[in-house]
């Protein structure tokens, strides 16, 4: 008589399972797709959800950064490293490009070039051809994209309006749209910060450094730490203090990251995975309320961003 072994799904066993369901979803739903990969922690639990949905096969679509001329050094190195060793084709599309198109024009030289990765995007888009826009985002990280369905909608102009948004009932999803129109998906949408960490050191994820703690030279600017006169890739310096700003060596971590002129550290001394998940146990504040500055500028920032297209 054989013995029947029951088998208890873990919950990130149904977090993934369910972010592999909804890449396949895409997969066969839209004729053009595109994966998001900036190299942060949640891009990369995509490409391991793209791995087990897709492999030994190549991915079904390429992969794609909406690169801002500011980003961190380390970030982008572990970017196209990443890319390499999964034999993907990466497509990079730069915000400085779209300044000397004059699509994109800044207030200021020092302004955030975050919000403005939204044209650039646009662009790319109409470049490619692209139906489908695959993210990282989760509805933990911020009020706007709670309001966000798995697989949103956006219209011809690549604007999102979240009270025309299609009914996700029975999980069932619907990613078709027309020629012009676009759908950004997310598979990981339900998941949290700490469902990331913890599938991190499930699965041995490999990260750039500066998700861990490590010293650095800051300034304190209203309550925030913020890190001064980091290299860029052409090795010219950005960020730099403001006069009368004193420059601290503070030992920190990043819990996000994105454009340096609005990404902020946190003090830490968690050097590894594990403690990591650990400090995120206890946090009272969201990785965004705590390190994203242009967040910061008003209650309404990121759903205005989103209806200009942004992620």
């Amino acid at each position: 008589m054989s013995t029947l072994t029951r088998q208890t799904l873990t919950h990130l066993d149904w977090l993934e399972a369910e972010a592999i369901h909804i890449m396949r979803e895409v997969a066969g739903q839209c004729a053009n797709p595109v994966l998001l990969f900036s190299g942060g922690k949640d891009s990369i639990c995509m490409l391991r959800i793209a791995e087990k949905a897709f492999r030994p096969g190549r991915f079904p679509f390429p992969l794609m950064h909406i690169d801002t001329g500011h980003n961190y050094r380390e970030v982008v190195e572990f970017r196209d490293k990443r890319a390499a060793e999964l034999g993907e084709r990466l497509i990079v599309r730069s915000v400085e490009d779209s300044m000397k198109r004059g699509t994109v024009v800044l207030k200021h030289e020092n302004e955030s070039r975050n919000k403005h990765q939204s044209v650039t995007l646009l662009e790319a888009i109409e470049e490619f051809g692209f139906d489908a826009c695959i993210g990282g985002a989760r509805r933990d990280e911020e009020k706007a994209r709670a309001k966000e369905r798995i697989m949103s909608f956006r219209d011809e102009f690549g604007q999102w309006d979240p009270k025309n948004q299609r009914p996700e009932l029975w999980n069932l999803y619907n990613a078709r749209s027309h020629k012009g129109e676009n759908i950004r998906a997310f598979p990981i949408s339900n998941w949290t910060e700490m469902d990331v960490w913890q599938y991190i050191e499930r699965e041995k994820l490999e990260l750039p450094s500066i998700y861990f703690a490590h010293r650095r030279p800051v300034v304190i600017r209203e309550g925030a730490i913020v890190p001064v006169n980091v290299p860029l890739m052409t090795g010219e310096l950005t960020n730099l203090p403001k006069a009368g700003e004193e420059i601290v060596e503070r030992q920190v971590r990043f819990r996000t990251v994105g454009d340096i002129s609005c990404t902020a550290p946190v003090e830490s001394d968690a050097d590894t995975v594990e403690k990591i998940v650990i400090e995120t146990a206890t946090t009272t504040i969201t990785e965004r309320g705590a390190t994203r500055l242009d967040d910061q500028t008003s209650e309404a920032s990121m759903e205005q961003r989103k209806k200009e297209g942004y992620f």
